[in-house]
């Protein structure tokens, strides 16, 4: 969007991305966008992304907003056009839901980022009851195997040692291309096309729709790392149910210990909301108990936030000083269990094994199970967006300290 909005001849111009899965992060934004117009008077505010694509008119009328673009709209040239009219009239929204393939772009820089992300598939065609996200990106749809390994290549020789594949579905990538290709068929073709690539990562996957070329890629592949981020949302069956989540608490444990048992080091991260409709304490509990039973690492903790228009906004709600109170015991549990990931490291590395770090600044980076670490020797500027090998020396609340090896 920046490299559509530059070569149409913007300047002065702030684009503001929104984010519709929580309340809050629709708050922050609505902020922003009023700093913004109070601290820069003379420029132009474009408004983008899912909460701007689910209600336009709201967005379109805070202050200093020029122009407010769809999803389906933003990664088009000619939405940027200059001439194009001024809000309101200038609310270049379609219907998402209408939308049949992926936007054609090629991202070759992230800016200040040491790695670089690649969208292979957008939207989703399932209805969990507490997100509004399928509104805001449309039904699910895939980008061809050509173009995701056309831009993998020419970030790899942009300099980007580690690549990240993104979607807002990604364990459902393929079935409306030809051929039907599964994820893991994608990413074994990816790796085999691209071998000079050293280091690939997945986004947040479905624990029941990891495909058996994904499995075996799991188990056998050193280029795709020892960490997995899970869509799991909760730990109690009943609960899952009235997400209309496709996946039960035994899958969740039986995708971990599947995980493990052909890759023991391997790390998980994981979603989870607190504070669902209905979630009494034993619900709860058994979330909790979820953290250890299937030895999830890195979480990311929601309170429950109402959604307009989902089925669990209309379901019986918690107080919000509950969900937030469960929320922070939530964040609690997966720091302790980080903090045990990390002594595990360390212990590794008392028996002499050294960690692989990606550096995204001159001293700290993140291992391939994305564990971050910190070097508490000299900086290595000079070594920024490498990869360096590293020995622990010491672990804290928040990841690994080392020396370079």
């Amino acid at each position: 969007m920046r490299d559509l909005a530059t070569q149409a001849g913007h300047r002065d111009t702030i684009l503001v991305n929104t984010c519709a899965v929580t309340a809050e992060a629709e708050r922050q934004a609505r902020q922003a966008i009023r700093r913004a117009a109070r601290e820069n008077p003379g420029a132009r505010i474009v408004v983008t992304g899912c909460a701007a694509q689910i209600a336009p008119e709201k967005w379109a009328g805070l202050p200093g907003v020029a122009r407010v673009i769809g999803n389906a709209e933003k990664l088009k040239p000619e939405a940027w056009a200059l001439e194009a009219p001024p809000a309101p009239a200038g609310k270049l929204v379609t219907d998402i839901m209408a939308a049949t393939e992926t936007a054609a772009h090629l991202v070759t820089d992230f800016a200040g980022r040491a790695r670089a992300f690649v969208q292979v598939q957008q939207g989703c065609d399932h209805r969990c009851t507490f997100c509004v996200i399928p509104y805001g990106r449309g039904p699910s749809r895939s980008v061809p195997v050509g173009a995701i390994v056309e831009q993998v290549r020419a970030l790899v020789a942009g300099g980007y040692r580690e690549v990240v594949l993104t979607g807002v579905d990604v364990t459902s990538y393929g079935p409306d291309l030809p051929g039907q290709p599964t994820l893991g068929q994608m990413v074994r073709r990816l790796l085999a096309l691209v071998p000079e690539l050293p280091r690939l990562r997945l986004s947040s996957l479905d624990p029941v729709e990891i495909d058996a070329d994904l499995w075996r890629l799991i188990g056998e592949e050193p280029r795709l790392m020892p960490h997995l981020h899970l869509s799991l949302q909760h730990g109690a069956d009943l609960i899952l149910k009235r997400m209309k989540r496709r996946h039960s608490r035994a899958d969740a444990l039986a995708c971990a210990a599947r995980a493990r048992a052909l890759r023991p080091d391997i790390a998980f991260g994981a979603d989870l909301i607190a504070g669902f409709p209905t979630e009494t304490e034993e619900h709860f509990r058994q979330m909790l108990d979820l953290v250890t039973e299937a030895g999830l690492t890195f979480l990311h903790v929601f309170p429950y936030s109402e959604r307009p228009g989902t089925p669990a906004a209309r379901m019986p709600q918690l107080p919000m000083p509950l969900r937030r109170e469960r929320a922070a015991r939530l964040r609690a549990a997966g720091a302790g269990a980080a903090a045990g990931f990390y002594n595990a490291r360390l212990e590794h590395a008392l028996r002499g094994q050294e960690e692989t770090v990606l550096l995204e600044a001159p001293d700290r980076g993140h291992t391939e199970h994305f564990a971050p670490l910190r070097l508490t020797g000299a900086a290595l500027p000079e070594a920024q967006g490498r990869i360096i090998r590293a020995r622990v020396r010491g672990a804290g609340p928040d990841g690994l300290l080392a020396e370079a090896a």
